[in-house]
């Protein structure tokens, strides 16, 4: 906590004010200094978006009437912001209208020009307390596992709840379900899931991993054998249908299945019965097929590697699972959920992530998604010199990448604007600002926070364009 002139060794909240007059920029500057807080000042709205994307502050501190944008967009852009600093309002001319408004959206106080020094230094110190209290409640209710979780699933993005509800609903039929997504994202724990949610719950959940034995071994595996069927059987075996009986069979990586093996698959899923290696006879067997990938398989049908008609029938119910980069807050949710668990398996003292530490990870496009997430985590809670893990302690990979919100390239103009052309076949602006705005939403796959990012603009204010009141 921040108290007056000297905080001894306690770290310094870093402020922004941001103010365009010189003189008062000096004064409002000095005075934070003097109280032990770490000063940017700047005096546009402009700078201060600029510096909002360089880094993470605790205290913005700006003035509502300002060159081009006012105090309020300023205000917009700090609730971009992760962690969220606080916020203090400072205008000439303070009404209560202006008071109210401030306060309603997002504000945590509003002081009027010419400014007590000492109330700033109160507000100051009153707010930066707050946000920090906040933020530490935050980090220990996400360590303690406080947050949303669906069968170990962890997070509440739009796109996690969009697929929690999905697996609901699936999980009430009984038809093949096929799960795509990138590696690390979490398939098993889907496929878990739908078993845990459907009528067969109280079944076997059996899973087998396709890619991860020899294709000889693979059928015996799956369907079992007698004994003597082959060189080294001396007993019989159940396969893993006839261990899934009642219950949910998951097939990791079925783009690694054998052509051979994917038609006797596709034999036994039209017919409910299973024949072991060397048997006469056949087993029925009452099996739910849950497969993933991490490949296209519409490639591998192309490439005669994978049966189109055992796609269509595993593909009965398809679930695409978002990557960790389209997901949001949930990289701090479950960065914090890691950290806690690696710091009680190790025996670890107790840490905590820097507000730099979590903008790196929140940057960072993790090819890897939510496996990648966990390892650094790891490795971070392990070598962190101290109890605060900073950016300097993640990998370098991570401090160096580009924000996963940037193009790869420039996007076209949406409109040809052709020299020479006549007033009347010019576009209005407001037409090009809304084509221009539906060609970012597409080339983010409609995600309005990535979109806004692009646009340089507050989630709220891209909402305000789409619905035309802006």
């Amino acid at each position: 906590m921040i108290a007056g002139g000297d905080n001894g060794a306690a770290a310094r909240e870093s402020v922004l004010i941001v103010e365009d007059d010189r003189g008062h920029r000096q004064l409002l500057s000095e005075e934070l200094e003097e109280a032990g807080y770490e000063v940017a000042a700047v005096a546009s709205a402009e700078e201060a978006f600029q510096a909002l994307r360089q880094r993470a502050f605790g205290l913005v501190v700006s003035d509502l009437r300002l060159p081009g944008a006012d105090g309020f967009r300023v205000l917009e852009a700090t609730r971009e912001c992760v962690p969220t600093p606080g916020f203090i309002m400072l205008t000439g001319f303070g009404t209560i209208d202006q008071a109210v408004s401030a306060l309603q959206a997002g504000a945590d106080d509003f002081l009027t020009k010419p400014v007590d020094l000492e109330h700033l230094r109160l507000a100051a110190e009153r707010v930066t307390e707050a946000r920090r209290l906040q933020a530490e409640v935050l980090q220990y209710r996400e360590a303690l596992g406080a947050g949303d979780s669906f069968h170990g699933m962890q997070g509440k993005s739009p796109a996690m709840l969009r697929l929690y509800d999905l697996v609901r609903r699936i999980a009430a039929s009984d038809g093949s379900v096929l799960i795509t997504g990138e590696s690390g994202t979490g398939k098993e724990l889907v496929a878990r899931a739908l078993h845990v949610e459907s009528g067969r719950s109280d079944g076997p959940f059996v899973a087998i991993n396709c890619a991860g034995i020899p294709e000889a071994l693979l059928e015996s595996e799956l369907l079992g054998h007698v004994a003597g069927a082959f060189s080294g059987a001396r007993g019989a075996r159940r396969g893993l249908f006839t261990e899934a009986h009642g219950g949910t069979l998951f097939l990791d990586e079925i783009a690694e299945m054998p052509v051979a093996m994917q038609s006797k698959l596709l034999r036994l899923l039209q017919d409910g019965r299973v024949r072991p290696v060397g048997a006469n006879e056949e087993l029925e067997t009452d099996v739910r097929i849950v497969a993933a990938t991490h490949q296209d398989l519409r490639a591998r049908i192309a490439q005669g590697a994978f049966r189109e008609d055992l796609y269509y029938r595993l593909e009965t119910f398809r679930i695409e699972i978002p990557p960790l980069r389209e997901r949001g807050d949930d990289v701090e949710h479950l960065a914090l959920q890691f950290l806690r668990r690696h710091t009680l398996a190790q025996g670890l003292p107790d840490r905590r992530l820097s507000p730099e530490a979590l903008r790196a990870l929140r940057r960072y496009a993790f090819p890897g998604n939510v496996r990648e997430l966990n390892s650094l985590i790891e490795r971070a809670a392990t070598l962190a010199a101290g109890e605060c893990i900073e950016e300097r302690d993640l990998p370098e990979r991570v401090r160096d990448a580009d924000s996963a919100d940037t193009p790869a390239g420039p996007l076209p103009l949406p409109l040809p604007l052709v020299v020479g052309r006549e007033d009347a076949d010019w576009p209005a602006l407001a037409d090009v600002e809304a084509d221009y705005i539906r060609r970012v939403l597409e080339h983010v796959d409609g995600n309005k926070q990535r979109a806004a990012r692009i646009l340089g603009i507050g989630r709220k204010t891209l909402y305000r364009k789409l619905d035309g009141s802006d």
